[in-house]
């Protein structure tokens, strides 16, 4: 009796843990590849061995094994697969590198939707790309270094295009110069990924190399050009911008011009917000506010106020309250323009809307005072969200602030003004 049970035993555990990593048949290597994760952190080393195996199959269940352990460990591994030369193991490689500093992606990103057709891999990208870790997370150099060389050297152009989405959810700002390469081809995805990535990292040094994509056939690649463009302060491809204004195709290239145009603060552009501060296109008199409210020119106060009071749609209204600050109405009475953007950090629709209007008009001095003031009777979203604002735009005085907000009574208020505070200090 007790043989046959050690017998079930030994049997029970060939099936717990799998078949022989070092077979001589690929099957059961990459039964085994696929049975390891089921070991954690420990396996790491086998599944590492495994990544060089001549085998397709077994590489791929490596892969997948490493990015399910998930832990630090596996971070060089990963960074290891990214060099194998099978563009689903570098797509799965990509998204368990970004998995590790953003738990989930790899259920929403590009592995998700990873199908065979024939011998080919297909995917499907997401049409939503605003994702990007917090950020207090410092990412190790290495890991951009990977993705940045995917970005502009991946074995397919839809493994390009995700690294390029992995860098910018990353901030990967080391990564730069490899997405600056990557816009250069000639595949419309890796180009728009690029584009968002470099949106999300915010170097201005890098708004130069894409003017040439201020005219692409492709709406969607001239649009993020004409963002990236705006949101990167690069006042010399101006010309370029009112002539796109005037030349647009349709009217989301003209908003998109005129909304970067007013992000880039010129006299000479005074007359294009004239002439669509009272647009029929609500977008169009929502980018004229804000170029006027950038000029910062205080014969220009009187007139938003008008526009203000008289303007039923949220978003240009949103946008002539932003203006209105900017000219110096910092004031948080009930009905002024600064409570109306705090307000707005309430609602599902519009607080993204809302909240880069206060970041930016925070790096004033009297904004940053007032905000702190409505830190204390704010609501939840209100603390919660000026938090972020002050993270980004605060200075040494809204530390003391944070860090009565980490004593708030609601515990997520707490661990959100934390992890500002963690950012601003660092950012100081």
């Amino acid at each position: 009796m007790r043989v046959r049970l050690l017998f079930l035993l030994v049997i029970a555990s060939a099936a717990l843990f799998g078949q022989d990593p070092s077979s001589e048949d690929a099957r059961e290597r990459a039964r085994a590849a696929k049975a390891l994760a089921d070991r954690g952190p420990s396996a790491l080393p086998e599944l590492r061995k495994l990544l060089q195996d001549p085998v397709y199959d077994v590489r791929l269940e490596a892969v997948k094994s490493i990015v399910q352990i998930g832990t630090r460990d596996s971070l060089d591994a990963l960074i290891e697969a990214t060099r194998d030369p099978d563009p689903e193991i570098q797509i799965r490689a990509t998204d368990g590198l970004v998995d590790f500093y953003l738990p989930g992606y790899v259920r929403t990103g590009l592995t998700a939707t990873l199908r065979k057709v024939g011998k080919t891999i297909k995917g499907r990208f997401t049409d939503v790309n605003d994702q990007v870790i917090p950020l207090h997370i410092e990412v190790r150099p290495d890991v951009i270094e990977a993705l940045g060389k995917l970005a502009s050297g991946g074995s397919t152009m839809d493994v390009r295009a995700n690294a390029a989405r992995a860098v910018g959810v990353l901030r990967g700002r080391a990564a730069v110069p490899y997405l600056l390469e990557a816009v250069r081809s000639k595949n419309s995805q890796v180009i728009y990924e690029s584009l968002i990535a470099l949106q999300k990292i915010q170097d201005p040094s890098a708004a130069p190399g894409i003017s040439f994509l201020l005219r692409d056939l492709d709406d969607r690649v001239q649009i993020a050009a004409i963002e990236t463009t705006g949101l990167l302060g690069n006042k010399q491809a101006l010309p370029q911008l009112y002539d796109v204004l005037k030349t647009a195709r349709n009217a989301r290239v003209r908003r998109a011009a005129l909304t970067a145009i007013a992000m880039l603060p010129d006299e000479a552009s005074r007359p294009f917000y004239n002439q669509y501060i009272n647009d029929k296109d609500e977008l169009m008199r929502a980018a004229a506010a804000e170029g006027f409210g950038r000029l910062r020119n205080p014969a220009d106060v009187e007139m938003l106020e008008r526009a203000f009071e008289a303007e039923k749609r949220m978003n240009p209204r949103l946008s002539m309250a932003f203006a209105l600050v900017l000219l110096g109405k910092t004031e948080l009475s009930e009905f002024s323009p600064l409570r109306y953007l705090v307000n707005a950090l309430n609602s599902a629709s519009y607080h993204g809307v809302a909240t880069p209007f206060l970041v930016e008009a925070a790096r004033d001095t009297a904004v940053r005072r007032q905000l702190e003031v409505a830190l204390k009777g704010g609501s939840k979203l209100e603390k919660i969200r000026l938090a972020g604002v002050l993270a980004r735009s605060g200075d040494a005085q809204s530390i003391a602030h944070l860090e009565e907000l980490t004593r708030d009574p609601d515990a997520e208020v707490g661990t959100e003004a934390a992890a500002a505070l963690r950012v601003l200090r660092q950012r100081l």
